[in-house]
């Protein structure tokens, strides 16, 4: 079979403590055909010394640094626009690629119609310190996934739930091509890539674990639902572009779950504002209950029930939600 150019387009923020683990594994790869590209979005830890050393070492890799701090979509954009690679990893310095990662999924994409733009995986997550915390999807003794990962035509299951790990997609670069890369409007890319691009492109879950995604208290993923996170007004503005791409009475129900989804915590984490709007969407959508009426009321009262959200997270997963 061929070897297409891979690129594996590298985000840093302030990754100093990961970044090596980081870089290694990108250097690891056994894949041959690869370029590899390194954003520094203005780190004011020691990435860019770090980065440096790499790239005296390993002059293959371009080094963008930045002199000023632009975020992940508009980092990203700079690089794929640099890039030549038929495919892509967008792939965040804090975590780490397993060797094969690359080659297993070019081997997949070869085997797929040329209409699948994407292939995600499973993944291993990871503390601070490099531990297994376990893996993203649990797995029943019988096999089955949780959450179910879909495959063919996500659109309506991308609206609808969260079933696809960031960290693991390889995507096709004719997709980030058709999108115009990410949305640099946005706090956030992961979302709005799936419903625009899931609109068109096919999606495939290859069942390997070839990435580990690290948590810790500073990534972005723990930051959602925070009071004043501004991902939440990203998201906001991702379902009213979702709105004018739904063809189909079930892609509608998907959308009316994510914004009573996204409504309930916006309301339950103090982000009033961000809650007013999605309820107001959902009265748009017609998509209105006497449970979110009387939501719409508290939201506006502004009535502070915190409690009830890190209640539920004590019961079912025995900690506080952040």
């Amino acid at each position: 079979m061929s070897t297409p150019l891979v690129s594996i387009i590298c985000l840093c923020y302030n990754h100093a403590a990961f970044l090596r683990a980081a870089l290694d594994s990108v250097l690891a790869q056994t894949y041959p055909n690869l370029e590899v590209l390194v954003v520094d979005d203005l780190s004011t830890d020691a990435s860019v010394a770090i980065i440096t050393d790499y790239v005296r070492e390993h002059p293959q890799i371009r080094f963008i640094r930045h002199t000023q701090n632009q975020g992940n979509c508009a980092s990203f954009n700079q690089a794929l626009a640099l890039s030549q690679g038929e495919f892509v990893i967008d792939f965040a310095t804090d975590d780490v690629l397993h060797p094969e990662r690359v080659t297993r999924q070019v081997a997949a994409f070869q085997q797929l119609p040329a209409s699948y733009g994407v292939v995600y995986t499973d993944a291993e997550l990871i503390d601070e310190q490099g531990v297994s915390l376990g893996f993203f999807y649990n797995r029943a003794v019988s096999g089955k996934l949780s959450p179910k990962p879909a495959t063919g035509d996500v659109f309506a299951e991308v609206l609808g739930r969260y079933f696809i790990c960031p960290p693991t997609m390889m995507i096709r670069r004719q997709v980030l091509d058709e999108l115009q890369g990410y949305d640099p409007a946005l706090a956030y890319e992961d979302f709005d890539f799936w419903v625009r691009s899931s609109r068109r492109w096919q999606y495939h879950f290859l069942d390997e674990v070839l990435c580990q995604r690290r948590m810790h208290p500073h990534s972005l993923s723990r930051k959602v639902y925070q009071q004043g996170d501004k991902q939440l007004a990203s998201t906001v503005k991702v379902i009213r572009k979702a709105r004018q791409l739904i063809r189909t009475g079930p892609e509608k129900e998907a959308l009316l779950a994510r914004i009573r989804y996204e409504a309930r915590h916006a309301y339950l984490t103090a982000n009033y504002p961000e809650a007013a709007q999605l309820l107001t969407l959902l009265e748009e959508e017609q998509g209105m209950t006497s449970v979110y009426r009387i939501l719409q009321l508290l939201t506006r009262q502004k009535v502070p029930l915190q409690f009830l959200r890190r209640w539920y997270h004590r019961w079912k997963y025995g900690r506080t939600a952040a």
